[in-house]
This record gives structure tokens, C-alpha cells and sequence, in this order.
């Protein structure tokens, strides 16, 4: 059976979001070319294409099998008539045919170069000694090479864009700096095609039309609207997003080229602006805007929080990937995208989990259930209760706040979760901790999302100062470590294996640290009681 050997998402005119992340950059077969110890020579056809995949083929007529934009490598074998071979090749979308030389052909056939020549297709010869293989990952190379540069480009992109929300004009900066990063013109429209704001050189009167006129497609008059569409106006390439909030606000974009990155840049503008732009900020939308973006940007909660006034609560939330392979700054923006805010901090070095910061106000979608209430799957989304509401280590709203709906995420594809509960700017970092053990609760225990909630019960009705007196006196011989692996043991019900995996080390070291732990407190931690009491006392730490 014939398959092609790499991904590629689909173009058309007018289409919808396509999802997250860019699809790899076209590879120039000049570059493979350009690949000396391949041995490849083009020998007929143009000397212009793009690389999409790279596909082996022995039938007389692939074109079944073929998506467009293929280096179709074949011997010939079945080869009796190149005229109509090639015909079918074009007619698919072929970008190049690599045709490889002996055992069956000595030599190209002179009929095939003259059907390239004459249909337009590039032709390669391909040497003897030069396997297909060999080929196939040189092309593989060349596409992860220029993803990187794509992803290096990408975040880039998303740092300038950041900082320019953080200024004190934050929409006109935004819109500047995309019409900077793209090469093009970025406006903001109403519903009905006027300009809010723009930036960048402007295009012809036929373009600007063409792009005033798909700005409409996606403004949110009708239902079943798509959030994005595209469209090529006399070789000017327009794009139109629609922005969150419900006004019909669309950012348009004309660009003279359209690399495989720019949705992604120009999906980080779309939440930016619609952060910025959302009715529900009122007249302090900007400054608001700006102290989330220094936030991201590793300001501290006191230099925000006068800007943030009382319009808390936050969430933290800390992921990590299900397969275990880094995040990079495309796929975390994706995330944080996917939940609804531009807040997303990837940048910590290796190994280290994304980082998520939800405002107040969560979006009806992305609320499954009130901490401590059972999940839809409780089989799949653990949730466990966090320390007392007064605990000044445990965050709450300040009186005064409005505290959100303590809302409780739904699971995002492919992403382990644990989130805090809501909590104060001025408790950021405690909430931060909290996410990463939920987030090290949900690794041990294969769930996909946990959330660390206040608790309620007989724990609350214990004054906040005597249960802090007494976890400190009862709690005193253990150090640090040693309390944190005591917590996450009873966390999982005793499980060597579970702790292991929530705190990265080998399941004998922990056992040799709850036995020291038993041997410190002078207890018997097989004992329930025992385990009630020390459970009760590591939450107030």
C-alpha cells in the first residue's frame, strides 16, 4: 500500500482554524539539492518547487496516493508510458519525481525528461549508490531544521508582541508590531468593516476591499461563523481572525508573503487583543492589559497588584506533556490559547513545566465542577483538598474581592494538569507551589488534570492558629524534603511506586525516607490514626 512518509495539514481559499501549531515549512528543492553527498542533479523541469513529503512509489499510477507537494521517488519499474505518468503526477500535485537509475533503467529514459520538460515537473536523477532512504530523511532533516527556525521565529514574535501590550497604547503598539513581525497591514475592524485601529503600509484598493469584505466572514453576527478565514487578493495574501468578548471585532491582515508560522503569530495577537480589547474591562482595560502582561513577563505580584486592583481571584495552573517530550513555546501558547488567555510562561529552561495564569471571570466552557465535587470522570480527574481557608500559606480571595467560581478545568488533550484554587495577586506564589503538587498528584496517579481546593469539614472547624501551633510542634523533626515526601505518600495512600513517580527519585529512596520519617516522629505510620493526624497537620504547611 502506498502512504505518504509525512504530515501536512490542507489549504483552501476560505478555511477554518486549522489546529494548533504550524504545519513544517515548505522544504526549496534547491536545498536538497543542494545536499552534495546525496549526488542528486535535476535534469529537467523547473528549477522551482517546495517539498511537502516525500513519498516511494513503484505503480504505474500513483496518483491515488498522492496529496500534492510529494518528491515522488521511483525505479521506473512499471514505467511503459512516461507521457501519461507524468500528466497523472501534475494532475495530483507532485512537486518532483527522483528517478533512480539501475537495476532497471540504466539511464533515464530520454521520453521521461521530455514529458518533464514539457509538463513542467522537476526531474532528479538519482545515482546508484544513493539509497531512497537516504532521501527521504535528508528531506526529514531540512523540515526539522526549518521548524526550528519557524519555532525560534514564532517565540520571537510572541516576546515582541507581549511587550508591546505591556505599553501604554497597547491595541496600536500590538497591531504595530504584528504588521512588523508579518511584513504587511494589521487592522482592527468592527463587525461592519470599520477601522478601529491599523498599522503597516497599507494595500491596494482592490486588496483592502478583498480583506474589509472577509473580515465579514468571520464576524460573530451569524451563527456558525468561522474564527479564521483566508484569501489571496493579486498576490496579496489576506487573513481575518475574530476576537473573543462578542463584539464582532476582527483583526485583518495583508501580507505580500505567508509563511507557515504566521497564524501562530498572528493567533498570539488574536488573544492578546481580545484580552485587550474584552468589553468587560471598562476604562481600565489598558492598565489592566499591561499589569497581566508584566506579569508574564516575571514583574512581581507587588509591582501589579496596584494596577490589578481587587479584581481577583487568579488561577495557576502548571502542565506538562502526556508523552513526556518538552514543551516548547508554540505548543504551551497553544495551551494557554486553548484555555483562553495569553498568560503563559514556557520559558524556564528544560524538563520544567508550563506555567498558566487564568484571570477572574471563567469562560462557561472550561468550568467542569466546584472544587471537591464529584468529576463527570471520576476516573480520569482527581481532585484532592487543599489546606484550611485561613491558613495565610493557603491562598483565598481578600475580603473585598469577587471571588470567581472556584472553577474546575476540563482535561486539554494531550497535557497532564494541576491547577491552584483561586487566589489573591499577593498570594501568586503560594499558589504556584500548590499547582506544581497538584500537577505532581496528577502525574502519579495518571490523571489527566488535578485541582488543589480549600477544604471544608471537621479540618475547618479547627481555629487556624492552634491546627498552625500544632502541625509546627508535631511536624518539627522533619526537614523540608522529608515532610514533602511524607505528604505525598499519604497523598497516594501509601503507594512507593505512585510517590516515586510525583517526586522524580527511585522508589527505595522513598521508602528510605518515610522509614526515617517513622524513626524522627517516633511513630508507627501503619498506624490510620497516626496517618489522620500527620494528613491533617502537613496541611497547614
Amino acid at each position: 500500500m502506498d502512504e505518504p512518509s509525512m504530515p501536512n495539514s490542507s489549504a483552501g481559499t476560505t478555511q477554518t482554524t486549522p489546529p494548533p501549531g504550524p504545519p513544517t515549512p515548505p522544504i526549496p528543492l534547491a536545498e536538497l539539492l543542494a545536499r552534495e553527498e546525496l549526488g542528486l542533479r535535476r535534469i529537467a523541469g523547473p528549477a522551482d518547487a517546495d517539498l511537502l513529503w516525500v513519498h516511494t512509489s513503484e505503480m504505474a499510477d500513483p496518483y491515488p496516493y498522492l496529496l500534492g507537494g510529494e518528491l515522488l521517488l521511483s525505479a521506473g519499474v512499471l514505467l511503459a508510458d512516461p507521457d501519461h505518468y507524468v500528466g497523472r503526477l501534475v494532475e495530483a500535485g507532485a512537486a518532483a519525481l527522483g528517478f533512480g537509475v539501475r537495476p532497471v533503467h540504466e539511464t533515464v529514459p530520454a521520453a521521461l525528461i521530455e514529458a518533464c520538460d514539457r509538463q513542467g515537473l522537476p526531474l532528479l536523477e538519482v545515482p546508484p549508490e544513493t539509497p531512497f532512504t537516504s532521501i527521504a530523511r535528508a528531506v526529514w532533516r531540512l523540515m526539522a531544521e526549518a521548524r526550528h527556525r519557524e519555532l525560534r521565529r514564532v517565540t520571537r514574535a510572541q516576546q515582541a508582541l507581549a511587550t508591546a501590550a505591556a505599553r501604554p497604547d497597547p491595541v496600536p503598539a500590538v497591531l504595530q508590531q504584528l504588521a512588523t513581525q508579518l511584513g504587511g497591514r494589521a487592522v482592527l475592524l468592527t463587525a461592519r468593516g470599520q477601522e478601529v485601529h491599523a498599522a503597516g503600509r497599507r494595500p491596494d484598493p482592490e486588496a483592502a476591499g478583498a480583506l474589509t469584505r472577509l473580515a465579514r466572514v468571520v464576524a460573530r453576527e451569524r451563527p456558525g461563523s468561522p474564527s479564521s478565514a483566508t484569501d489571496t487578493q493579486g498576490g496579496t495574501h489576506l487573513s481575518a481572525y475574530a476576537l473573543g468578548g462578542g463584539e464582532g471585532l476582527v483583526l485583518a491582515l495583508a501580507t505580500r508573503r505567508r509563511e507557515s508560522g504566521d497564524h501562530t503569530v498572528a493567533g498570539i495577537a488574536v488573544v492578546l487583543l481580545s484580552l485587550l480589547a474584552a468589553p468587560h474591562q471598562g476604562a481600565d482595560a489598558a492598565g489592566r492589559s499591561a499589569a497581566l502582561v508584566r506579569m508574564l513577563l516575571g514583574a512581581s505580584p507587588a509591582e501589579v497588584a496596584p494596577l490589578l486592583g481587587s479584581t481577583g481571584p487568579w488561577t495557576v495552573i502548571h502542565a506538562r506533556r502526556t508523552d513526556g517530550a518538552p514543551a516548547d513555546a508554540l505548543t504551551a501558547g497553544a495551551l494557554g490559547a486553548s484555555l483562553g488567555t495569553a498568560l503563559v510562561d514556557a520559558e524556564r529552561g528544560a524538563g520544567e513545566a508550563v506555567r498558566v495564569l487564568l484571570g477572574p471571570g471563567p469562560e462557561p466552557d472550561r468550568i467542569a465542577a466546584r472544587p471537591g465535587e464529584t468529576a463527570p470522570e471520576p476516573d480520569l480527574i482527581a481532585t484532592r483538598p487543599g489546606e484550611t481557608a485561613a491558613d495565610p500559606a493557603r491562598p483565598t480571595a481578600q475580603p473585598g474581592e469577587r471571588a470567581a467560581d472556584p472553577a474546575r478545568l476540563t482535561p486539554r488533550p494531550g497535557w497532564t494538569l494541576g491547577a491552584s484554587a483561586p487566589t489573591p495577586v499577593t498570594a501568586l506564589a503560594a499558589a504556584d507551589a500548590l499547582a506544581a503538587r497538584a500537577l505532581a498528584h496528577a502525574r502519579a496517579t495518571r490523571a489527566p488534570l488535578t485541582v488543589d481546593a480549600p477544604t471544608g469539614g471537621l479540618a475547618a472547624l479547627v481555629p487556624p492558629e492552634q491546627a498552625a501551633a500544632h502541625a509546627r510542634a508535631l511536624l518539627a523533626p522533619l526537614t523540608a524534603p522529608l515532610a514533602d515526601t511524607l505528604r505525598s505518600w499519604l497523598s497516594l495512600h501509601g503507594s512507593w511506586d505512585r510517590t516515586a513517580v510525583a517526586l522524580g527519585v527511585h522508589r527505595n529512596t522513598v521508602r528510605q525516607r518515610i522509614e526515617r520519617c517513622a524513626a524522627l516522629l517516633g511513630a508507627d505510620l501503619d498506624d490510620m490514626d497516626v496517618r489522620a493526624e500527620l494528613w491533617f497537620a502537613l496541611r497547614q504547611k
